[in-house]
Order: structure tokens, then sequence, then C-alpha cells
């Protein structure tokens, strides 16, 4: 993943607050039928009473097989299992394809939140879960 995002921004890893053992609450991980890892991604819950969608990534191969509908949903589902009715994530804008992805998904633009609010290159969005 980060080598794929270093790629298409030019620069390496900016997160300063990246996701730990001790900040995520549960960590997800996709496989295809010969055990071979196709996706992944996390869910943190934030002191705000929200949950944060960290590393979704599904491998190239893999993309367009639904992979990533499954762990998304899996995450919201743990969230709602601890009670919570938001989640939100953050991308970046040269990446259109995630983008289109989590608003076919339901998620909605907003103006950002952490040390993602402002960021010139942070595309941040949340979906409240029913």
């Amino acid at each position: 993943m980060e080598a794929e995002l270093a790629a298409r921004y030019g620069i390496p890893d900016q997160e300063t607050d990246k996701p730990t053992a001790e900040n995520v609450d549960v960590y997800l991980i996709a496989r295809d039928s010969a055990g071979n890892a196709t996706g992944c991604g996390a869910l943190r819950l934030l002191p705000d009473g929200t949950a944060e969608i960290k590393r979704m990534y599904v491998t190239p191969q893999a993309r367009g097989t639904d992979v990533a509908r499954s762990i998304l949903r899996n995450l919201e589902e743990h969230a709602r299992r601890r009670g919570l009715d938001t989640v939100q994530l953050t991308t970046g804008d040269k990446q259109p394809d995630a983008i289109r992805f989590y608003e076919r998904e339901g998620y909605e633009r907003t103006e950002g939140y952490g040390p993602y609010a402002g960021h010139p290159m942070a595309v941040c969005m949340a979906r409240r879960l029913a």
C-alpha cells in the first residue's frame, strides 16, 4: 500500500498519526481460496465517539471482486456492535478510484477531522450507520 501511494504522490507516507496495535479496535485481512492476502482494513476508535477506517487496501489483482466492499461492511458492522453511529475516513486527492468507491458505498465528503482538517491532499468522508 505504501509503495503504491508513494508512486501516486511522488513522496513517502506523510501520515503522522499511524494506527497501532494500541489504538486499533479491529484489523481485518481478506484472503483468497489459496490463503493469499487480498486486502485489509482497520477500525480505530476516536475520542469523539466515532470510528475511523484506516489502512483500507486491496491488491491490484483482487480489485473489482467485492473484497473492498466486504472489508468495509465488516468494519462498519464492528463499529455498530461497539455502539457507534458514524464512521469516517480519509483518502487522498490522487486516489479517484478510492473516492468513487466510497461514494458508491454511501460515504459523503466532510470538512475533515484531526490532522486531516484543511490538508490540501486529504479527502475526508463519513457515513452514518443505520
